[in-house]
């Protein structure tokens, strides 16, 4: 095999064919860059992590997805329970629905979930506003609705800012873990990852159960640990009993 020739000097000989492209960032990648490089810059981001049985939540979407279907036009997914779940923690620990505005806190008292979803060019987080007042088979539809119109581009900017909330589902593309990074000015995003099969104990005993880690990343400028963990027990509690959350108990 040939080797190419170095001149002398710092320089090495350039290359006889082209190896790189330049392509400028898109209007949509330069505003993603922006704010995560704002996120990394202006917020104390610690994350914690949990892990979810999701043994429940499966066995109820089999029993119930063809009559959900047949009523509602639409899948029962799994992204509907974790809003629910999301919004109990918001309702119990507020401080992770907040945000911080200069010297102040301002405690927000609606919940607006952003829900991040690969897009045409690249990912996106639209929001679902007023979703403390849906219905599963509404969020389903909601997120359905905004999921197509980020693949087709039809997205508008109102509807990708305001939200109080992010959810990140890196599962989807087959994420085991990862530590989500905040959507400025918010105080929490909650990563969700792949649902995996693994033995745990149960009872004293060796069972297989569908597992998923979570993981939520924070501002520790304004969410203490203890609120992070327990907003995260919180919702690991509400999915993994889903007829809870049905019957708003």
């Amino acid at each position: 095999m040939a080797l190419r020739q170095v001149p002398q000097g710092d320089e090495p000989a350039p290359l006889s064919e082209e190896r790189e492209r330049l392509v400028p960032m898109s209007p949509l990648r330069r505003t993603v860059a922006r704010r995560l490089v704002e996120a990394q810059h202006t917020a104390a981001i610690l994350t914690t992590f949990n892990e979810i049985d999701m043994t429940n939540v499966l066995a109820l979407r089999e029993r119930y997805q063809d009559r959900f279907v047949k009523q509602h036009g639409i899948k029962l997914g799994f992204m509907s329970f974790f809003v629910k779940s999301a919004i109990e923690g918001l309702k119990a620990f507020p401080a992770v629905n907040a945000e911080i505005r200069g010297t102040d806190i301002v405690y927000k008292d609606h919940y607006d979930i952003g829900v991040a979803v690969g897009g045409g060019k690249g990912l996106v987080v639209p929001v679902v506003r007023g979703a403390d007042a849906m219905s599963f088979a509404e969020l389903e539809k909601g997120i359905a609705d905004l999921a197509v119109r980020a693949r087709d581009n039809k997205l508008t900017m109102k509807e990708l800012e305001g939200g109080t909330f992010t959810i990140s589902n890196g599962g989807v593309y087959g994420s085991l873990l990862s530590t989500p990074i905040l959507n400025p000015p918010q105080s929490g995003i909650l990563g969700l990852h792949a649902i995996q099969k693994r033995a745990v104990v149960r009872d004293d005993a060796v069972v297989v159960r569908s597992m998923m880690y979570a993981a939520l990343s924070y501002d520790h400028r304004l969410v203490d640990g203890r609120e992070a963990v327990q907003f995260l027990v919180r919702v690991k509690e509400c999915v993994e009993d889903p007829e809870r959350m049905l019957l708003e108990v």
